[in-house]
């Protein structure tokens, strides 16, 4: 054969191999996969994830953060949805139920390829779940809120990542605390609820965040948990240099419990009005920044 015949034939050789070998390389990389272990044992998961669905607030405000948006998500009210603070990035998540009871037939429906979730919460659940997609459960919703952002990090196969956000939390904690010079001072976030006052500890998000910030959270004893209840006859016990309520609306005065705002201005005159969608129900990276423009905002004032 000559030459100039032999150069086509040679020529198509490479064509031939990658339509023989090209396609199932393509396969075996969609089909990659990691071992997870969490609460519930080792589950091989997506190597990438792409259809999430998410049953935690800080799993919603991580996975949004990380830049994997779930397709859908229990919320703590389906009738207030996907918190706002979260921006457009999350306006297509589709709320699968609540919180305390994820909706299963909406799950299936999304056809999720990884499902995340908590035990202490969802437990009962979690053969169900299985069933449906790869599924991983952080131990405890209550557990410290940066290792739950560590959690899922690790699920996504984005740990690095996770650590980032935390790091830029933390460092916008310092620069807070330098320029307003909160060391020495003390917050507490209350939170008016079905006639009783909670006031969030040191160990709480919200809380957490004030002291990231410099901020020394009350003594008392918090009886190993993350709040508190007083009833209102016990108001001056949430006095601090900074008193934060929560309130749905936060330009709303008159949610200021009438206990508080009737000694408000002898015992509670550095007293502020927060939203709630993110002080309480917006833990993770995302909310922790929205807390903290938040300090700001208000030191600032």
């Amino acid at each position: 054969m000559s030459l100039r015949r032999l150069l086509p034939v040679v020529a198509l050789v490479p064509l031939l191999l990658a339509g023989c070998y090209g396609a199932p390389a393509e396969e075996d990389t969609a089909a990659a996969t990691r071992t997870v272990t969490h609460a519930r044992g080792q589950t091989e998961v997506p190597a990438q994830p792409a259809r999430i669905v998410v049953l935690e607030p800080v799993q919603l405000d991580t996975t949004v953060a990380l830049g994997a948006v779930p397709v859908g998500a229990a919320v703590l009210s389906e009738a207030a949805g996907v918190p706002a603070y979260l921006g457009q990035a999350a306006a297509g998540v589709q709320t699968a139920g609540t919180v305390q009871s994820p909706n299963l037939e909406r799950i299936a429906a999304l056809r999720p390829d990884l499902v995340i979730g908590t035990q202490t919460r969802h437990g009962e659940l979690y053969d169900r779940l299985a069933a449906i997609a790869p599924t991983v459960f952080m131990a405890n919703q209550a557990d410290p809120w940066q290792d739950n952002v560590r959690f899922v990090g690790r699920a996504l196969g984005q740990e690095a990542a996770a650590e980032g956000l935390l790091g830029a939390y933390s460092a916008r904690c310092a620069e807070v605390a330098q320029r307003f010079g909160t060391a020495g001072r003390t917050a507490q976030l209350v939170r008016p609820r079905d006639g009783q006052l909670t006031l969030y500890g040191p160990t709480s998000f919200a809380g957490s965040t004030l002291e990231c910030a410099g901020f020394t959270t009350p003594p008392r004893d918090w009886e190993d948990s993350i709040s508190v209840d007083l009833s209102p006859e016990l108001v001056l016990e949430a006095r601090a240099d900074l008193v934060l309520v929560t309130a749905a609306d936060p330009t709303n005065e008159s949610a200021i419990p009438p206990a508080m705002g009737a000694v408000r201005a002898q015992s509670f005159p550095n007293l502020h009005v927060v939203d709630q969608s993110f002080w309480i129900t917006g833990v993770g990276p995302l909310g922790g920044q929205a807390v903290l423009a938040d300090v700001e905002r208000i030191l600032a004032g």
